[in-house]
């Protein structure tokens, strides 16, 4: 299964998500942000090699809606409404996530 994870700078909290998913071999992970200065900017590309389209807020799914319409089509997007509060790797940013994502799709322990 492919997860993307979407933030606004790609420098946080999508890139924790994605060094943490990505240890788990039954996933392959990317992440991706929304601003022009994002660190790896969202593309056509990723919502098209994505299963699952995981968002940390709701402007996150309001910009991928404006910027690729049509090619949400038929993708699930999520919503895990993780403020922008917390460092790269941070411990309870960790534990959020894992908690959240394990609604949708298996987490090991």
């Amino acid at each position: 299964m492919k997860l993307l994870f979407i933030c606004s700078r790609n420098k946080w909290r999508s890139l924790t998500a994605e060094k943490v998913f990505e240890q788990y071999s039954m996933y392959q992970v990317r992440s991706a942000g929304t601003e022009e200065n994002a660190r790896i900017k969202v593309t056509a590309g990723h919502i098209g090699w994505a299963d699952l389209i995981f968002v940390m807020e709701t402007k996150h799914t309001r910009r991928l809606k404006e910027k690729f319409g049509p090619s949400l089509t038929g993708k699930k997007v999520i919503r895990l409404d993780i403020p922008d509060d917390y460092p790269f790797m941070d411990e309870e940013l960790i534990e959020i996530l894992k908690a959240r994502v394990s609604e949708y799709i298996e987490v090991p322990d």
